[in-house]
Formats: C-alpha cells, sequence, structure tokens
C-alpha cells in the first residue's frame, strides 16, 4: 500500500501539475483525470492535487490555458474534418475507410501502414496523423506573409524609435518647466 504524502508542495511538484493538466486540457480530458493521474505519480490525492491547482497554481497559467483551449478546439476541428473525409470515402466506394484511403500530402507512411495493416482507423491513428500533420505545417508559412510580417515590424521599429525620441524631449520639457517653476518660487519668496 502506497503512503499518501501530504507534505508541503515543491516547485517540481507544481510544475508536473501543470503540465499534466495543461496536456490533458489540450487532448480534451477532464481536469478531475488530471488530477487522478497526477496523484498517482506524486503519491498524493487527487483532490489535493485538484485543490493546489485551484489555489495556488491555475493563476500563474492563465495564458497557458487559453492556448490549450485552443489547441483543443483546432485539433476536435482538424479531427471533424478528417473524420467527415473518411466517411465520405467510405459512403462512395462501400469498403473499409483504411482500405480506400490515399495518403495526404504531408501524411507518414508509418500512419498509413498502421491503418492498413489494422483494416481500421484507430482515435490513436487520427491523433497520431493529426501531431505530424501539425508539425509538417508548422514549417509552410506563405514567404509573401513572412515578408509582410517583416516590413510590419520594421514600420513598428521605427513607431517605437520615433514615441522613444519623444518621450525623451517630453522629459526634458517637464525636467526644464519644474526648474523653471523653482526658480519662480525661490525668486517670489
Amino acid at each position: 500500500m502506497t503512503t499518501i504524502r501530504q507534505d508541503a508542495w515543491n516547485t517540481d511538484e507544481d510544475l508536473i501539475l501543470a503540465e499534466v493538466v495543461l496536456r490533458h486540457i489540450r487532448e480534451g480530458s477532464t481536469q478531475l483525470s488530471a488530477f487522478e493521474e497526477v496523484g498517482e505519480r506524486l503519491s498524493r490525492t487527487s483532490a489535493a492535487c485538484g485543490f493546489r491547482w485551484n489555489s495556488a497554481i491555475r493563476k500563474k497559467y492563465e495564458s497557458a490555458i487559453a492556448l490549450a483551449k485552443k489547441q483543443r478546439s483546432k485539433g476536435k476541428k482538424q479531427l471533424s474534418e478528417k473524420m467527415e473525409w473518411f466517411e465520405e470515402s467510405s459512403e462512395e466506394i462501400n469498403e473499409p475507410v483504411a482500405t480506400v484511403t490515399k495518403p495526404l500530402e504531408g501524411e507518414s507512411e508509418k500512419v498509413m501502414k498502421h491503418s492498413i495493416e489494422t483494416s481500421v482507423i484507430t482515435m490513436e491513428t487520427v491523433l497520431s496523423f493529426l501531431s505530424e500533420y501539425h508539425e509538417s505545417m508548422k514549417d509552410r508559412i506563405p514567404t509573401e506573409e513572412i515578408e509582410k510580417l517583416k516590413s510590419e515590424n520594421a514600420k513598428l521599429q521605427k513607431e517605437l524609435e520615433k514615441v522613444k525620441e519623444e518621450k525623451k524631449v517630453m522629459t526634458e520639457d517637464y525636467r526644464a518647466l519644474l526648474s523653471i517653476m523653482d526658480r519662480a518660487r525661490k525668486l517670489s519668496i
């Protein structure tokens, strides 16, 4: 029987908790299952993990949570589009889906071989395909878009320099005004 820890949380445990919860959010799983997984890994109760997450850790990871939710919704959208394509293919030919699918651009041979060998498409196969497809698409940003972003960046850099210069002038003017007011106050006394 494993003893349940009740000592203080350390930063490594907080990181493990955050990592696992964010992964579960991205994968569309529940936070409760994340707390159970962390509880097993750290020899703590899932309730303690949930309490720690909600009381101390969640606030630090608001932006990461939002990003994970966005990734989850993108994954669901891509998955539904892929499944629609599979359903259309199988309806047209009336054969098992795995035997009629063709590799899409950028799809790994490993995923297709697995699909054909098992004669069914599992959720694991679809998720594996989607993650590899996502990685391959990262490098395919159009060059026009890159050039547009570079020119926009240069424009913003110029604007920033202009604002910095204006701030410097305003600061000098403010100090000069204070100096004049200080002299005027001394003369009035």
